[in-house]
């Protein structure tokens, strides 16, 4: 009766104070009530953890591939220029007519060359050499600015060669050590090609948090390598790096008028399309299977408000018969639902947020206590594990999760507001 009582001294209206103080009223719980309460309660926390869920997988896999992406345009050139009509002889004047087309930061010529790497330990490695001059290396600001012993100040003067931290590791090696190079492609004699072997003292050590690149890159000065890999006077490419990657293809056609000569370009996506490809339709799985965790929370509340009408079946009859009107009874079990949606949602994004600025904390914390590296480098090439919180993309989580919530709470609701009083104590 206290319900009626206060629909005719507060008055009715659209979500009036006597609405949502009934609908507050069927969330707390009961003792006769505990099966509803639990469901309800279940659902909050299916709906919390699915927002949580999205939330951090969404930015795990964006932190993965905006680290990635850093990473391997922070070593490699933005777009590869190679000659088609001749050997790249001039290759000094093209560069410098390239550093002058507004867009582009600066263009390195490189030799490029695969050879076998032996050190102290182990029976050697593959490794990618890569001829550059010395003020082009410390352009390349992801090596440069993570020099770990070493320096590469002199890179030109001697014939020392920068590696990988994790290549030194695995071949046993320490600033000032020998590491021999070994290349198919050496001296031609009379029975045939014979491998060129050379060592070379090690000038600097890198580490830019790549697996892929501290294990395989050798920086060679680029004299040096002209002489290694018979290229005397040539360069075998040259990597531009520009402003904005995502604009390189405007400014292929004005690279090729700097070249003044016919030149094949390749850019970065190109390079990486079936890498990044494949990273995007991951995450897009990804979304959609976890969407299915909220999904089946708010079933859960579909499930509790039908419970709830048929138990408050008595409570309505008497709302009915005192005059609230259906659209009175349809908003509160509305209201009563979409708290469950709400609350959940918001929750979730609190331990979402919560768990991707600790993200690495946490792995720690979890390796530390099962004993095993979790997130190993060598198979994600990140060094520490990333989180990127997309602010559009974490607004789409929220709204789709509030969405899912008021729309499981419209059939229930519709069902206790097209009870008319006698149908409604039939419940009873």
């Amino acid at each position: 009766m206290s319900e009626a009582v206060a629909a005719r001294s507060v008055g009715a209206g659209p979500f009036s104070i006597f609405e949502r103080m009934v609908a507050w009223r069927y969330l707390r719980s009961r003792r006769k009530e505990t099966v509803i309460s639990v469901i309800a309660s279940i659902s909050f926390l299916g709906i919390m953890l699915g927002v949580a869920t999205l939330i951090v997988v969404m930015a795990v896999m964006n932190g993965f591939r905006a680290e990635l992406l850093t990473r391997i345009l922070g070593v490699n050139g933005h777009l590869i220029v190679q000659p088609l009509d001749s050997p790249l002889e001039d290759y000094a004047q093209v560069a410098s007519r390239i550093n002058g087309v507004a867009g582009v930061k600066y263009a390195i010529p490189l030799i490029d060359g695969q050879v076998l790497a032996q050190g102290n330990v182990g029976g050697g490695t593959g490794a990618l050499v890569r001829g550059i001059r010395g003020e082009d290396l410390s352009k390349i600001a992801i090596v440069a600015s993570n020099i770990k012993q070493g320096s590469i100040a002199d890179f030109d003067s001697g014939e020392g060669v920068a590696i990988g931290k994790r290549m030194a590791e695995n071949l046993g090696l320490t600033l000032g050590d020998t590491i021999t190079l070994i290349s198919p492609d050496g001296d031609v004699t009379p029975i045939g090609t014979t491998p060129r072997m050379k060592g070379y003292k090690i000038a600097a050590i890198f580490e830019v948090g790549m697996s892929e690149y501290d294990t395989s890159i050798v920086y060679m000065p680029f004299s040096e390598a002209q002489l290694y890999f018979n290229m005397d006077g040539r360069a075998q490419t040259i990597e531009i790096y520009v402003d904005n990657p995502d604009d390189v293809d405007a400014l292929k056609p004005k690279v090729e008028a700097a070249a003044q000569r016919p030149i094949d370009m390749v850019d970065w996506r190109q390079r990486n399309e079936t890498f990044f490809s494949a990273l995007q339709v991951e995450r897009n799985v990804m979304f959609m299977i976890l969407t299915l965790i909220v999904l089946v929370a708010a079933l859960n509340i579909i499930s509790g408000l039908i419970m709830l009408v048929k138990d408050k079946g008595h409570d309505i009859a008497i709302l009915r018969t005192m005059g609230a009107s259906r659209g009175a009874i349809l908003r509160i079990f509305l209201m009563t639902g979409a708290a469950i949606g709400v609350t959940g949602t918001l929750a979730g994004v609190l331990l979402g947020v919560l768990i991707c600025t600790n993200i690495e904390s946490i792995r720690q914390f979890f390796s530390w206590m099962t004993g095993k590296v979790l997130f190993n480098p060598e198979l994600y090439f990140l060094s520490q594990l990333p989180a990127k919180m997309d602010p559009r993309e974490t607004t789409y989580v929220v709204l789709m999760a509030l969405g899912l919530s008021f729309l499981a709470t419209v059939f229930p609701a519709w069902r206790a507001a097209r009870l008319d009083p006698v149908e409604a104590l039939r419940y009873e």
